[in-house]
């Protein structure tokens, strides 16, 4: 089974009530902390659990060291994926409003944690959902505790030092996922310093989708990536962003488009600021 899957909302609405199916509403929005949970109580998929970017797929914030988004305590995630009723075997398809970042994020950490099949993302999100003419539900989910063991795989994240090591070596590919004028440091609408980490190329997550909001076909993306790394082995491949969020989306991606998954710098930029001492880039 491939590691990167994609399920169209027609596939899951006749799925619905499924015995091993779990789903995740991923929804955020960076300026408005509660929309995920607001727009969960007004209407989600029937059966969905609400998982919150903050509080249940991130780590505490330790001002002036971590980034905005640090990676979530192993085990705590792990209690929390078994809340939601996630067992080894279950098939989890995870959702957000449609771009699929924050769903994206889920689905790394799961298989951070070795949950590396069954695992799908709506592609289109409930933008597509909503297109397909399908409903939403107001209902209480169900509450069971699921079985659900993993181990996080070091082998998948490097930290600041790593990187810092790697910087003007041949072999790194280093893959920014914000869009070009944050990464040229033209704008900066978030964090307090503006540009990119030294070498790195841009790689905006947006460009993963097509006009319609849903993810480009392998092939198409194949392509993209394949530009990208140039003569470049796929094994030096690491991705970060702001927070260490929608660098997820461009791992999704690799993996959709057959590429072994990839490191991600969990720290991302807003982790690379907070020490004046490491480089900063500006341009292209």
């Amino acid at each position: 089974m491939p590691l990167a899957q994609l399920i169209a909302p027609q596939q899951l609405a006749e799925r619905l009530g499924a015995p091993k199916l779990v789903i995740l509403d991923c929804r955020f929005a960076l300026e408005d902390v509660d929309y995920g949970q607001r727009s969960y109580a007004e209407g989600h998929i029937a059966g969905a659990h609400f998982a919150d970017l903050e509080r249940d797929l991130s780590g505490p914030v330790v001002k002036g060291v971590t980034g905005r988004h640090p990676l979530p305590d192993p085990q705590q995630l792990i209690q929390r994926l078994r809340s939601w009723g996630i067992d080894n075997d279950s098939d989890v398809v995870l959702y957000d409003d449609g771009p699929g970042a924050f769903a994206a994020r889920a689905w790394w950490l799961l298989a951070w944690l070795g949950k590396r099949d069954g695992v799908a993302i709506l592609d289109g999100g409930l933008k597509a959902w909503h297109a397909a003419g399908l409903p939403l539900s107001l209902d209480a989910c169900d509450k069971r505790e699921g079985n659900f063991s993993g181990q996080p795989d070091a082998s998948l994240v490097l930290d600041a030092a790593e990187l810092a090591n790697g910087l003007g070596t041949p072999d790194l590919t280093l893959l920014d996922a914000r869009a070009l004028p944050r990464f040229r440091g033209e704008v900066e609408p978030i964090d307090p310093v503006a540009g990119h980490i030294p070498g790195a190329h841009c790689a905006a997550f947006t460009d993963n989708l097509g006009p319609d909001g849903r993810f480009l076909s392998p092939q198409q993306l194949k392509q993209r990536f394949a530009a990208l790394l140039g003569t470049r082995q796929p094994q030096a491949l690491v991705a970060y962003c702001g927070s260490g969020v929608t660098a997820c989306h461009n791992l999704f991606a690799l993996a959709l488009a057959g590429y072994p998954l990839a490191r991600l710098y969990a720290g991302s930029w807003s982790e690379w600021i907070t020490d004046p001492q490491r480089p900063v880039a500006k341009g292209d």
